[in-house]
Formats: C-alpha cells, structure tokens, sequence
C-alpha cells in the first residue's frame, strides 16, 4: 500500500513592495492610495503568517525608503505593522528603475512580490512595464492597482452637454490606456489585480 500525504507549502517570503510616489497621494473615497494600499497589505501580512509564510516590507518612491527583510511568525506581522506606519507620501515621482533594481538584488529566494502602485498613461507605464518584467523572471508579481470610481462614472455616464461628452471621451481613453498595461503585464505571467478600495 501507498499513501502520500499533501501539505500546503509554508515559510515563503513575501514582500510588500508599497509605491509612496506623488500618484499614491491621490485620494479615492476620502482616502489616499497609499493608506488604501497600506490597509490591504497588513490584512494581506495577517493571513500569510497565520498560514506560516515569511512577511516583508518594501517602500519606495524616487528612492528606496524602507526595507524589511521577510520574517516569520508574530513577531514578523508586528514589525511589519509598525514599520509600515514609516511611509510617508511623497510629491517625488516613482523611479521603478532603481526600486526594483534593488529589490531583485535584496532576495536571495524565489518569493511572492505585491507591488501595490499607480500610474497614469501607457508612456508613463512603459518604463515600470520594463522593470516588472525583470522582477517577474525571478519572482511571482502581483500587480495591483486601485480603480477610481470617478472615472469609472465619468466614463459610464449618459452625457447631457457637450463637456460631459469630452469627460467622457477623455475618462473612456484612460480607461483603455490601464486596460493596455494590464494586458501586456498578463501576457508577461504579472497578476494584475486593478480592484475598487473597499
């Protein structure tokens, strides 16, 4: 007789890769990106503890401004948690050259990278694209971003004037614009999350 006995894989690392740009700034729902993107990523942190994954923190905008290795355990949610209260928003603009240059260089492991960040059109995006990709040969990338309702009305909305017909044209052009990087982030094997904030 044979039996085999399957356990889910615990003790991965996982990094928190937060984006504190200018583009986090922006409040949606009366809340800033960042705060949104901080509030998913330590329920995010909770449950890969409690399943026995290793927790990391990575914070970044034209520079790296945090960096906590993954760590396992209570004692890891609990750094992550405090550590996290240290980004700050930022007017700089996101330089995901450097950032994810050095966070390649940081991990020696094959881990799980959620990248919470924004961006505006394709020509801002195709730099980041670049240097997703790269991060993405390595690690498994999860790209999320927030939707913002405003534009998503602005677009869906029945026009009345001839301005609501340009917000519209305008909103509906944005709209294409993200729904190309995500395209092109999906064929590259990104997860792409682009999610409302609640």
């Amino acid at each position: 007789l044979l039996c085999k006995e399957f356990r889910t894989e615990r003790n991965h690392p996982i990094v928190l890769a937060f984006d504190s740009g200018y583009l986090m700034r922006e409040p949606v729902d009366g809340v800033a990106k960042l705060d949104h993107a901080i509030n998913a990523g330590l329920l995010l942190a909770f449950m890969s503890v409690k399943a026995g994954d290793q927790v990391g923190l990575f914070g970044f905008d034209s520079r790296v401004r945090l960096y906590l290795p993954p760590l396992g355990g209570n004692a890891g949610f609990s750094r992550v948690q405090r550590r996290s209260a240290d980004l700050d928003y930022s007017h700089e603009e996101t330089n995901f050259t450097l950032a994810l240059t050095d966070l390649t260089g940081r991990l020696n492991r094959r881990g799980l990278i959620v990248l919470m960040t924004d961006f505006v059109d394709t020509i801002a995006a195709e730099l980041m694209l670049e240097n997703v990709t790269r991060l993405a040969q390595k690690h498994l990338v999860i790209f999320v971003t927030l939707q913002d309702p405003h534009l998503q009305k602005t677009a869906a909305q029945r026009p009345e004037r001839l301005l609501d017909v340009t917000q519209a044209v305008v909103a509906e052009n944005f709209l294409r614009e993200r729904a190309v990087v995500f395209e092109k982030l999906k064929r590259l094997g990104v997860h792409c999350l682009d999610v409302p904030p609640e």
